[in-house]
């Protein structure tokens, strides 16, 4: 097997899997605006939910899916609804914002620990045991499934913002909450609604990675610090953004480790970040402030 393939292969999957990371965050910032660090913890609630329902209680492996996605948006909602909101209601600032988003996700992942315990898992089912060769790289079918998932998204985001009321209602909130307020909308309802789908998706993510390589509580923070990342090389609040920097972040992570250590990839990609804080801080197709 050549090595440059493979790596292309390995980029191609790590970028669909950090891209619908990156598009759940980026929906979710566009419209409360505030970085949500306790977004993380979902893909692992949607993980572990599956192994719950489909280890624990026998169920069918994709009704244990469709479950542990579902889920993952309803605490996701839950903890909007709990938190977020009541700090919007009280004009908190975004590093409350950040600190409450913080204790969510410290607290959230210490639950799974307990119920769960800290050791790795792994479904006791798969969705699909091929594996294909794609110009001399290999790729498995969950891992193509990922990707074809974080396209057909990405797409759905896209239409859903442009041509729907509930999109250009997102997009009122996202440029003006207190304008979009006066002119009637539900700007509550609608973030709640935001942080619903965003959540689903994060939980999609942590279901994709628990059948790629398995599941354990503190999946969620390496997978919402990539997705930042990707986000801010992107853009920050822009779809198309959010997964060009999630591939790009895929390649770079990739062949930067070619001649190195695998172990040098999360330093390999805080070092791309601080290059574009430092020189582009609106990422590649973001606006400027």
């Amino acid at each position: 097997m050549e090595i440059v393939p493979q790596l292309i292969v390995n980029s191609i999957i790590a970028g669909a899997i950090y891209s619908m990371v990156a598009l759940g965050f980026n929906l979710i910032y566009g419209t409360a605006k505030f970085f949500d660090l306790g977004y993380g913890v979902l893909t692992a609630i949607g993980g572990y939910a599956v192994f719950y329902f489909s280890s624990t209680l026998g169920f069918n492996i994709y009704i244990s899916i469709i479950l542990g996605v579902l889920v993952a948006g309803f605490v996701g909602y839950l903890i909007e609804k709990i938190v977020y909101k009541k700090l919007r209601a009280r004009k908190a600032s975004s590093m409350v914002f950040m600190v409450a988003a913080l204790g969510v996700m410290t607290t959230l992942q210490a639950i799974i620990a307990i119920l769960f315990s800290s050791q790795f898992q792994v479904f006791p089912a798969t969705i699909n045991t091929q594996t294909f060769q794609i110009f001399g790289g290999v790729i498995t079918g969950v891992q193509l499934i990922a990707l074809t998932l974080s396209i057909v998204i990405m797409f759905v985001l896209v239409l859903t913002l442009r041509f729907t009321k509930f999109g250009k209602a997102i997009k009122a909130v996202s440029d003006d909450a207190e304008v979009a307020k006066m002119v009637g909308i539900n700007t509550d309802g609608i973030i709640s609604k935001v942080f619903f789908i965003g959540s689903c998706i994060a939980g999609l993510a942590g279901v994709l990675v628990g059948f790629d390589t398995g599941i354990e509580p503190i999946m969620g923070f390496s997978l919402l610090l990539k997705g930042v990342i990707a986000s801010i090389i992107g853009g920050v609040g822009n779809i198309y953004g959010g997964v060009l920097g999630s591939f790009l972040l895929g390649f770079i992570e990739n062949f930067g480790i070619w001649k190195i250590s695998g172990e040098w990839k999360d330093a390999i990609s805080f070092s791309v970040l601080i290059v574009f804080l430092l020189f582009r801080p609106n990422g590649i197709l973001g606006k400027k402030q």
